[in-house]
């Protein structure tokens, strides 16, 4: 893997284009109805299950490619803080990986068919009222609220670096300079 002080352009617009869908995504499921067991898969709740799988093809993307192109060396500073940039980078792919799947085996429970980015249609992850599939819907739930506490200690650890520190951590997320 090659190594270099900042993220490569496919990295970084990867990075801040699932940002934003993230965002949007959050508002999108704030402002939806709550589901029920008559809910049906239109309007907003149609928009957030589209944008979900279209969030979690870049998801796999971007891992791909950071498989593939590598990541910059850790920035110098305490072993501790190494450490926890990992966990948390990690907890972020895993948590935002399985967030989109949970939900999808959840309204395929539901007998809903689910569209990659809201057009076309996938498989179902669980059969038409899997009991299995059914409390996934909460596991979804609670799983995004601990994914907003790791953005915004993402968030406050970038501000800290930029800041306070100075070290030029963002910038290497933000430009190709070095």
């Amino acid at each position: 893997m090659s190594r270099t002080a900042v993220y490569n352009l496919p990295a970084r617009w990867l990075h801040w284009a699932i940002f934003g869908l993230i965002a949007l995504e959050f508002a999108i499921a704030w402002t939806m109805p709550d589901i029920h067991r008559d809910t049906r898969p239109v309007g907003l709740v149609a928009w957030h299950l589209g944008l979900g799988t279209f969030i979690l093809s870049l998801m796999l993307l971007r891992l791909l490619w950071r498989g593939v192109s590598g990541v910059p060396d850790p920035h110098p500073g305490p072993a501790w803080q190494d450490r926890i940039a990992r966990l948390t980078h990690a907890l972020l792919y895993a948590g935002f990986i399985a967030l989109p799947l949970l939900g999808w085996a959840n309204a395929s429970a539901r007998g809903w068919t689910v569209h990659w980015a809201g057009w076309v249609p996938l498989p179902a992850l669980a059969a038409h009222g899997a009991a299995w599939a059914r409390p996934l819907g909460d596991v979804h739930q609670i799983v995004a609220y601990a994914l907003l506490g790791l953005i915004a200690l993402h968030v406050l650890a970038a501000a800290h670096h930029h800041f306070i520190v100075r070290d030029g951590v963002l910038r290497r997320m933000w430009s190709s300079s070095r």
